[in-house]
C-alpha cells in the first residue's frame, strides 16, 4: 500500500520532533509527562492518605502490599504499548501516515483483548497471589477486597494507557495530561465522599480509582475517534480490519517484537518487587507502612527521569524514521542531562523533609522511623537510575527492547534476588542490607546499559557523521 505524506502539523496535537531547538522539544514534552504523572500519583497518594487517616493502620497495609501486583500488569501494558507508540513514531518520522492509522487499530483490537483476558485472571487468582507475597491474616480481607475491584475495573486503566502511548507517540503529550487531571480531581473528590462520608473503607478507595481511570480512558477514547490527527480511529475501519485481522498480522508482528521485550521487562521487573515486599512483610505491619509511604514518595522521584526516558523514546524514534542518528543521539543526552538535574532538585530536599513527608502518610511513630530510614538511605542512588531510564528509553526508540529487557531482567530479578537471599540467610537478616539490593541492582543496570547504547547502531552512525563533517 503506498504511503500517504504526513500534512504539516496544525492544532491537531501532534508535533513534529525532527526539527527544531533539542533542549526546548525535550522540555516541551516531557513536561506534560511529568505533570501527568504527578496527577496519577496524586490521587494514588490521596487514596493511601484517605486510607491510612480514616480507615485503619492495616488497611493502610493492605493497599501498599498489593501495589507490587498491580504495578506489574501496569508495566506489562505500559512495555506492550511502548511497542506500538515506537511502530508509529518512526513510521510518523518517515511520513507513512497508512502504517500510522493501521498501528492505531492494532493497538486498539490488542488493548480491548487483553483487558477482558486480565479482568478475568485477576479477578479469579486474587487470593492467590496475596497468599504468593505472605500477606499477614490481619491484612488479608481488605487487600482482597481492594484487588479484585481494582481487577474488575482495570480495562480503563489499560484503554488510557494505550491511547495515552499513540498520542505521545505523535508529539502529543499535553491531551494526556489533561485527562490525568481530570482522572484525578475525580478520584480525589470520590475518594472523600466514599470513604468518609460513606464509610465504604477500602472497597471506596477502589471504587474511586476504577472510576477515575474509566473517565480518563474515555476522554482518550473521544479524542481519537475526533482528532483530525494522523491517529484518528475511524470505527468503521476499526470494525472492518478487526473482521479481517489476518491482514494486521504483520503490524502485529512489529508491535509484539518492540513491546513484548519491553513488556516482560516492565512486568518482571515489577512482580520481582513482590519478592522484596514478602521480605519486607517479615518485618511486621509497622515496617510494612513505613515501606508503603517510602514508596509513595519514590514513585514521585522516579517521575522526572521516567518522564524523560519516554520523551528520549518518541525523541529517537522519530528522528531515526527521518533518517537523522545525529540528532536522536543529541536528544537522547540531552534528555540524561535534564533527568540528572531534576533528580538533584527533588532528591535533596526530600532527603531533609523525609519524615514530615512520611508522617503525611501515616502517623505512627515506628512506622515513621522506617519510612524515613528508607529515604534517607535509598535517594541518593536514583543518581544511577537516570543513566539505565534514559538509555534504555533510546534504545527502544531505536527499536532494540531486547537489550534493555535483558540488562534490566539480569540486575532487578535475578542478581537483586540472588542478593536478598544472601543477605536474608547468611550476612545480615536485618532491614537495611536488604532493601539495598535497589541501588545494588541500580548501579549494575547503568554499567550494562552505558556499553550496549555506546554500540548502538544509531549512536556509532552519529559519530561516524560527526567525523565526517569535522
Amino acid at each position: 500500500m503506498e504511503a500517504v505524506k504526513k500534512p504539516a502539523t496544525g492544532r491537531r496535537g501532534d508535533v513534529n520532533l525532527t526539527e527544531g531547538n533539542i533542549w526546548w522539544q525535550i522540555i516541551a514534552f516531557a513536561i506534560p509527562l511529568l505533570l501527568g504523572n504527578l496527577f496519577q500519583q496524586l490521587y494514588n497518594m490521596v487514596d493511601t492518605w484517605v486510607v491510612g487517616n480514616f480507615v485503619s493502620d492495616a488497611a493502610f497495609a493492605a493497599v501498599g502490599t498489593v501495589a507490587p501486583i498491580i504495578n506489574t500488569l501496569i508495566g506489562f501494558f505500559m512495555g506492550l504499548s511502548s511497542g506500538a507508540g515506537v511502530v508509529i513514531s518512526q513510521a510518523y518520522g518517515r511520513s507513512d501516515m497508512t502504517e500510522v492509522k493501521r498501528t492505531v487499530i492494532a493497538s486498539v483490537i490488542m488493548t480491548l483483548t487483553l483487558g477482558v483476558a486480565f479482568t478475568v485472571i485477576g479477578v479469579s487468582f486474587t487470593p492467590m497471589m496475596l497468599d504468593f507475597i505472605n500477606t499477614p491474616d490481619e491484612v488479608t480481607v481488605e487487600a482482597t477486597t481492594y484487588l479484585r475491584i481494582y481487577f474488575a475495573g482495570v480495562m480503563g486503566l489499560m484503554v488510557y494507557n494505550m491511547g495515552a502511548g499513540i498520542l505521545r507517540a505523535v508529539g502529543d503529550s499535553k491531551r494526556p495530561f489533561y485527562f490525568l487531571v481530570v482522572s484525578a480531581l475525580l478520584n480525589i473528590v470520590l475518594d472523600l465522599l466514599f470513604v468518609i462520608k460513606f464509610g465504604m473503607g477500602v472497597a471506596g478507595v477502589a471504587y474511586a480509582t476504577i472510576i477515575s481511570q474509566i473517565a480518563s480512558a474515555i476522554l482518550v477514547s473521544i479524542v481519537l475517534i475526533k482528532t483530525s490527527s494522523p491517529v484518528k480511529l475511524v470505527l468503521s475501519e476499526l470494525k472492518h480490519e478487526f473482521l479481517h485481522i489476518k491482514e494486521l498480522l504483520p503490524i502485529f508482528k512489529k508491535i509484539v517484537r518492540v513491546g513484548i521485550p519491553a513488556a516482560l521487562q516492565m512486568a518482571i521487573t515489577a512482580f520481582s518487587n513482590v519478592f522484596i515486599q514478602s521480605y519486607i512483610n517479615h518485618f511486621g505491619k509497622e515496617c510494612m507502612a513505613g515501606y508503603t509511604a517510602y514508596a509513595k514518595i519514590d514513585a514521585i522521584l522516579f517521575m522526572p527521569m521516567q518522564s524523560l526516558a519516554l520523551s528520549a523514546t518518541t525523541f529517537v524514534g522519530q528522528n531515526l524514521g527521518a533518517e537523522k542518528p545525529q540528532r536522536a543521539k543529541k536528544g537522547s543526552n540531552t534528555a540524561l542531562i535534564l533527568a540528572v538535574i531534576s533528580t538533584l532538585l527533588m532528591g535533596i530536599p526530600v532527603m531533609i523533609f523525609a519524615p514530615y513527608l512520611v508522617t503525611f502518610f501515616i502517623d505512627v511513630e515506628s512506622a515513621v522511623s522506617y519510612g524515613t530510614m528508607f529515604l534517607r538511605f535509598m535517594t541518593p542512588f536514583y543518581l544511577l537510575c537516570t543513566v539505565n531510564q534514559v538509555y534504555s528509553g533510546s534504545l527502544r526508540g531505536s527499536g532494540n527492547s531486547k537489550a534493555p529487557m535483558v540488562i534490566m531482567l539480569t540486575s532487578f530479578v535475578l542478581f537483586r534476588q540472588i542478593y536478598m537471599f544472601i543477605m536474608a540467610n547468611f550476612i545480615s537478616n536485618t532491614i537495611i542490607p536488604i532493601v539495598a539490593a535497589y541501588p545494588a541492582g541500580w548501579a549494575l543496570s547503568s554499567i550494562l546499559t552505558i556499553i550496549v547504547y555506546l554500540r548502538a547502531p544509531f549512536v556509532k552512525k552519529s559519530r561516524e557523521q560527526k567525523a565526517a563533517e569535522a
